[in-house]
């Protein structure tokens, strides 16, 4: 054990992560990180199978992202928004709003998924009250979703083993069915799964007319969930029934943003243009922290008014829109641009479905989703039989230990492998990836016959 090793242990208390094991276990401490590759401190290299979080679309060390980064530098840090503005945060949010859908024309900005949800929840009920419907203070979200991890935000999630021990501090939330068909749901098909989603929320939005200020979903993907694929369709279905009842519709892309789903806003798929839209992960190309929660205009003019009014949206954190992050989110955009990466993204979504392709007859998969560049793997204990593995045999978590001796790093989600590599990652480093996950998957549950 170096170390590093031995001063994380007796200091650090690591996110989702169950102290106990983690300090009795060997663990990999990273120092840089080049392309693809993590590097730890032995010197070992490691495919970063997911992108650091979902959020690093470009690959470590880009020269023009480091560039942007040092140039912002040498000009200023940090300076606040409160009362004051920055060059950066004026050139990004130019930019930004240039590629989102149409409907969106103001940013707000903040440092993280969770709290652009957040504000997203505070600014579609604050909306209402201005426009002298005070009873529109309640929420609509699907379940197994995820929009982060402060209080708000955990109220609109759904994921049981992450937010049911708050809901003592949470406010109340209507919740609608998963649209989606998961692979141990006989007789039932896709379509249905959809339709009763879309009932549901018909239903609640109904009985609950002009008390729902919002719903919020993920568009096409929800990902903490499972990576839960949405059917081509529900996100349309959402848009209509938000617009026949007067609901604001909040599409939280913090995860499936900035190319994710093959486009750069999934939203776009189904031609969808929401009234709220959060954004962070990969805003910065997974350099530094940033977020931003946008809105049309309509929501923006409920704002204004005399100071006596108190219409002021009072909410905000001393480094929105530090000057550096909204660097680096330029250097991004640029990027994209540039290199064209969404044209040249379309080859790498067809090697990835080649590749899963075969894992999908695997006696121990019972699963593999995929949107886009964004794939998952779930393994089963016996798919024929509709049976998973139970919570104690932690297969995804020894499926994923077993890739990192093979120079993979990956992170399930219980026992879903998930795929979410950088967008630029180099053909023969896919190829491995998903290799080496079939590999790993056999060592760990039993060889494909």
């Amino acid at each position: 054990m170096n170390d590093y090793q031995d001063r994380d242990k007796k200091h650090i208390w690591h996110p989702f992560t169950q102290m106990r094991d983690w300090i009795a276990q060997d663990q990999i401490v990273i120092e840089s990180g080049e392309g693809d590759f993590l590097v730890d401190t032995e010197g070992r290299r490691y495919i970063d199978g997911v992108s650091s979080l979902w959020c690093n679309v470009h690959g470590h060390r880009r020269a023009e992202i480091d560039r942007a980064v040092r140039d912002q530098l040498g000009r200023i840090a940090h300076s606040t928004m409160l009362g004051l503005t920055h060059t950066a945060a004026v050139d990004f949010s130019e930019k930004l709003l240039a590629v989102v859908p149409p409907s969106l024309s103001r940013v707000f900005y903040s440092d993280s998924g969770s709290e652009a949800a957040e504000i997203a929840l505070k600014m579609a009920f604050q909306y209402w009250r201005h426009r002298g419907q005070a009873d529109r203070t309640h929420f609509v979200a699907l379940r197994e979703s995820y929009h982060g991890d402060t209080i708000g935000s955990v109220s609109v999630g759904g994921i049981e083993i992450f937010h049911s021990l708050f809901r003592p501090l949470l406010f109340h939330t209507y919740f609608a069915p998963v649209p989606a068909r998961r692979w141990n749901e006989e007789g039932v098909s896709a379509e249905e799964k959809m339709r009763a989603s879309l009932g549901e929320i018909e239903r609640i939005f109904t009985s609950e007319e002009n008390k729902i200020a919002a719903i919020i979903v993920e568009p096409l993907v929800q990902g903490a969930g499972g990576i839960i694929v949405h059917p081509p369709g529900f996100l349309r279905g959402v848009r209509q029934l938000c617009d026949a009842h007067d609901v604001l519709m909040i599409c939280d892309e913090v995860a499936v943003g900035f190319g994710r789903t093959g486009r750069m806003f999934a939203c776009e798929h189904e031609g969808v243009s929401p009234d709220i839209m959060t954004l962070a992960k990969a805003i910065t190309a997974g350099y530094l922290p940033l977020a931003a929660t946008l809105a049309r205009e309509k929501i923006f003019e409920q704002y204004l008014g005399e100071h006596s009014e108190c219409k002021t949206f009072f909410h905000g954190h001393t480094y929105t829109a530090n000057p550096l992050a909204c660097a680096a989110a330029i250097a991004n955009l640029e990027v994209f641009e540039k290199e064209k990466v969404l044209e040249k993204l379309q080859p790498k979504i067809a090697t990835m479905t080649e590749l899963l392709a075969p894992l999908k007859n695997h006696p121990h998969v019972g699963e593999v989703r995929q949107c886009g560049f964004i794939g998952a793997v779930e393994l089963a204990g016996d798919p024929a039989a509709g049976r998973p593995y139970s919570t104690g045999e932690r297969m995804g978590a020894r499926v994923c230990a077993e890739a990192r001796k093979h120079g993979l790093l990956i992170r399930p989600l219980v026992d879903v492998i998930v795929l979410m590599p950088p967008l630029g990652i180099e053909d023969a480093n896919l190829r491995r990836m998903i290799a080496v996950i079939g590999e790993s998957i056999d060592a760990v549950c039993g060889g494909r016959k």
